[in-house]
């Protein structure tokens, strides 16, 4: 590992450089045609192969319905040319909220779902021409650890208790773990959900199975007894289930994608994907495991991450420049932080067969991002190009890059972590460099909040 640093390249020659410096596995492409080739998603067809992941707003309305800012959020990444755009992560239980603005979908808001699907559509049209349609997937998820569904109080839903874990969200380790029955409920509301998706006008919904929530946790629940903790069948149980009962709801050329995390950096056995004796190494054998259970389930769409962004080591999720308050800055160059998605997303690929895999882990790179992408898709390393927190920063990317050749330096994501930052302070969250006029007093007064109830606590 090398000291940390912020981004600096004024070229992509200095940043192979720096690559070639570290040791790490990462390339350039010179061609960016392979960013504009339509992908196939099941029956679908994807009219590029950039993509904008699913980014939280934390800012619907109480109901789950989209808010003027979600509408707005999502009619800027529409219009800004992505051939999928992969929806953030909507509750299927209301005690499954992360968040009391969380998204939600049911069966007295679909309508407005379904209007909003009919803007983006003519968004996108009108953007990029009469012909693009990008594919919709609706991230379908349930907080577990993480659950707030009413105000700022934790009310956490675990499957196992964790002794690193536990104090960060109020619990002692004496209260009760959700039981096999609440689990065995789940699968129909996640199809229930993905139902009313599919009529709403969605193409597809992905079983959310990262970044420490339930069916996250699950994966990795070794401690946990009965028929959901234990051996890799009880721990991918429930998530295979769910994937079989979208597929009752929904018929065969519905699309169903899994977003899941290959990899915990959390100490064993409290973690998936980790090593026994070093948590901060990785263990293929499990993840990869699961990727051929997904595939041979029938799921057409994939997207590996890996973290806890509610712990200390947000540079195997995301690398950035700047960390969020309280975070420590790691013994990593962020250039290693982006070799280890890379090649995550390369050993997922490889092992999906036919269903392609969003990469991750781009923005960071700026400017020199569609050249790495370009490089990761001729290689046959993934199936599209994903932009987190760069899609907020900078919406119309992909349009860009597609009719200018190009990114706008002075529009991309600088890696501040101030949207994390918002999130963490339960604000309502997006790029408060970018979009400062909108995101920069939700920034200030997000904090402000925060600081009171942190005196007053006190």
């Amino acid at each position: 590992m090398a000291k940390h640093e912020r981004f600096g390249f004024a070229s992509a020659g200095e940043l192979l450089e720096k690559a070639a410096a570290l040791g790490v596995d990462f390339a350039l492409g010179d061609d960016l045609a392979p960013l504009a080739k339509p992908v196939r998603v099941g029956a679908r067809i994807a009219p590029n192969s950039l993509a904008a992941l699913p980014m939280e707003g934390c800012d619907c309305e109480p109901d789950g319905s989209p808010s003027e800012l979600a509408e707005r959020r999502y009619l800027r990444f529409a219009g800004g040319g992505a051939g999928l755009l992969w929806w953030e992560a909507c509750a299927v239980v209301e005690e499954g909220r992360a968040n009391p603005l969380q998204m939600m979908l049911t069966a007295g808001n679909a309508k407005s779902f379904e209007a909003l699907l009919a803007k983006a559509n003519r968004a996108a049209g009108d953007a990029m021409g009469g012909g693009h349609r990008p594919i919709h997937i609706l991230q379908l998820t349930h907080s577990g650890r993480y659950s707030r569904p009413r105000g700022h109080r934790p009310m956490p839903v675990i499957p196992q208790h964790d002794p690193i874990l536990d104090p960060l969200v109020g619990l002692g380790g004496g209260e009760p773990v959700v039981t096999d029955a609440y689990l065995d409920e789940l699968p129909g509301r996640y199809a229930e959900s993905a139902r009313l998706a599919r009529d709403a006008g969605f193409d597809g919904v992905d079983i959310k199975a990262c970044h420490r929530y339930l069916v996250s946790e699950l994966l990795a629940s070794r401690v946990r007894d009965g028929r959901y903790g234990g051996n890799f069948e009880n721990r991918t149980r429930l998530l295979a289930e769910a994937v079989k009962a979208v597929r009752q709801a929904t018929g065969p050329d519905f699309v169903i994608a899994c977003r899941f995390n290959i990899f915990d950096a959390h100490p064993y056995p409290y973690g998936f994907g980790e090593g026994r004796d070093d948590f901060m190494d990785f263990d293929a054998d499990e993840p990869l495991r699961l990727v051929r259970l997904l595939r041979d389930a029938g799921v057409g769409l994939l997207s590996n991450t890996a973290g806890n962004p509610y712990y200390i080591y947000p540079q195997v999720t995301r690398p950035f420049d700047a960390s969020s308050q309280g975070i420590p800055v790691p013994d990593e160059h962020p250039l290693e932080s982006v070799a280890r998605l890379f090649g995550f997303t390369r050993a997922v690929q490889r092992a999906a067969g036919g269903a392609p895999v969003v990469g991750n882990g781009y923005s960071w790179l700026r400017q020199f991002a569609p050249l790495a992408g370009a490089a990761n898709l001729a290689a046959g390393d993934c199936g599209f190009v994903g932009f987190g927190r760069g899609s907020f920063a900078y919406p119309d990317a992909p349009r860009d890059i597609l009719l200018s050749g190009g990114m706008d330096p002075k529009k991309c994501c600088v890696a501040c972590s101030k949207c994390t930052q918002i999130m963490r302070d339960h604000g309502r969250t997006g790029c408060v460099v970018r979009d400062a006029g909108v995101y920069g007093p939700l920034f200030r007064e997000a904090r402000a909040e925060a600081a009171a109830r942190a005196a007053q606590a006190v």
